[in-house]
């Protein structure tokens, strides 16, 4: 394992033609909505511990259908359903290390064969969902951070599933709604080595994480991370993207991927989506004018609106 002092490393080489990287540097890329709202507007229960990963295991053609969605509203990258997918969490449920190793592999396969079956006419692109360790906790944590873990024990606990996932060669890895920037330093060190380019996105209260740190402070060590391709913000309200947008920028020189939720909150006691939606695609070209080069939605953002927003970038 590396230190908590870690020297600055070098910046990595250019891009080369074909690539992610090349991508983003040519353009602005479109992602996808939620994953989990797409399911359950297909009528998916998702009252599990394993949230859409539990589909991998069930029902994998729904993924590749949601999937499919998303592309056919003008998504140019697909975020696999390995959010929620662990060794840990398929564990407590009697599956077995190899065959996690099968179903995380699987999840980047059905993102494959959605694509295939888009028959689009432009690129599309695979990224490989790593959400944060509250998410296999799956008491809310990750929303929280601040899980009593340093960043060594959570280099450990990250590191096989990306190896995992990286051996199923997605375009991309998604270390996504990261709510803590001791967290997003062990995504760094987990990710070094792998051959994969990855972006890190964090989960934010305004211009702080959600375990309360200031974004520039927790961005910064992804501007001298060869892997990282771009960094920003996930599952937060839209009216934070555009600050974070700057920060990012500013702090790490990098592209910068935003996916906000609709604006709505959840209500964990009643389990429902309450308030209103603030999200709208017009609000797209201020992050992109920005430096946003990945934009989609999180949580209550559908192929509608992904589809709308699509034309506004276009």
């Amino acid at each position: 394992m590396t230190s908590d002092t870690d020297p600055p490393r070098s910046p990595g080489p250019a891009a080369a033609p074909g690539s992610f990287a090349a991508a983003l540097a040519s353009g602005t890329l479109v992602l996808d909505g939620g994953m989990s709202h797409q399911l359950a507007a297909a009528g998916h229960d998702l009252s599990d511990e394993l949230w859409s990963a539990r589909l991998l295991l069930e029902r994998p053609e729904a993924i590749t259908e949601a999937h499919l969605a998303y592309f056919a509203a003008g998504a140019d990258v697909a975020i696999t359903a390995s959010y929620q997918a662990t060794f840990e969490g398929f564990e407590r449920r009697g599956v077995g290390h190899g065959d996690t190793v099968r179903l995380l592999a699987l999840s980047v396969e059905l993102a494959r064969e959605a694509a295939r079956r888009a028959r689009a006419d432009r690129p599309l692109w695979v990224a490989a969902s790593v959400g944060p360790y509250g998410a296999m906790l799956a008491d809310g944590s990750e929303y929280r951070g601040r899980y009593g873990l340093g960043v060594d024990a959570l280099e450990r606990f990250h590191r096989p599933r990306l190896e995992a996932l990286a051996a199923a060669r997605p375009d991309v890895l998604a270390l996504e709604t990261v709510p803590d920037a001791d967290e997003g330093r062990a995504l760094l060190r987990a990710v070094r080595g792998l051959g994969v380019p990855a972006w890190l996105s964090y989960s934010v209260d305004g211009d702080r994480t959600h375990a309360g740190q200031p974004l520039a402070e927790a961005f910064a060590p992804a501007a001298e991370a060869d892997e990282i391709v771009a960094v920003g913000v996930n599952c937060c309200a839209p009216g934070d993207v555009e600050g974070a947008v700057a920060t990012a920028s500013r702090v790490t020189g990098k592209p910068v991927v935003v996916y906000p939720n609709s604006g709505e909150s959840w209500d964990a006691d009643a389990r429902a989506w309450t308030g209103r939606t603030t999200f709208t695609a017009a609000q797209v070209t201020a992050w992109r004018d920005g430096g946003a080069r990945l934009i989609g939605g999180c949580c209550r953002v559908g192929p509608e609106a992904v589809s709308e927003m699509a034309r506004v970038l276009a």
